[in-house]
């Protein structure tokens, strides 16, 4: 179980890597360490200080990378690619994760970092549900692992995802 001082330092490292539309509010994210689908892992410094997470959940069929972020002074050194990969190695389920399409140079280094990985960019639509009240959705592109997705496949991670992760009804097409 994390400790409350090491969940406020991934609260700190997740406010200063992501726009506020990117992560839930201090109390939601807190009530996920309750779901034992929720896994949070983190790399620590000599003194013992969390400098990088992975929040990830563990699903009937898929396994989802929410968020990974290294704190922002030491980016750059292999620890984010280190982390992924301890996840990827959790089980034998395929990954997705989602990212912002990529119209630019940021966004297109990060899918690169993915794709160093093993993943693959699908060219399915995707809206991303808001995980804070009063926003709304956006659209983002997803990204799997270890093989490309097929849209049947597709349809039913976002179904999965719609469901645990965002907690919305999901209704069958």
């Amino acid at each position: 179980m994390i400790t409350q001082h090491a969940f406020n330092q991934v609260f700190d490292i997740m406010a200063q890597s992501f726009p506020v539309t990117e992560y839930r509010t201090y109390e939601e994210q807190q009530k996920l360490l309750a779901d034992p689908r929720y896994r949070l892992l983190t790399e620590t410094n000599e003194q013992g200080d969390i400098i990088a997470f992975l929040a990830g959940w563990e699903l009937e069929t898929v396994r989802y990378v929410e968020n990974i972020a290294v704190s922002p002074h030491i980016r750059g050194g292999g620890i984010g690619k280190r982390l992924m990969e301890r996840f990827l190695s959790l089980s034998g389920m395929p990954v997705v994760l989602e990212v912002e399409p990529p119209e630019d140079e940021l966004q297109q280094r990060r899918i690169g970092f993915y794709e160093r990985l093993g993943f693959h960019l699908e060219d399915y639509m995707y809206m991303q549900p808001p995980l804070r009240t009063g926003q709304s959705g956006m659209l983002l592109c997803i990204m799997s692992y270890p093989q490309p997705l097929t849209q049947e496949r597709f349809h039913s991670i976002r179904q999965e995802l719609y469901r645990h992760v965002y907690r919305m009804p999901v209704h069958n097409h």
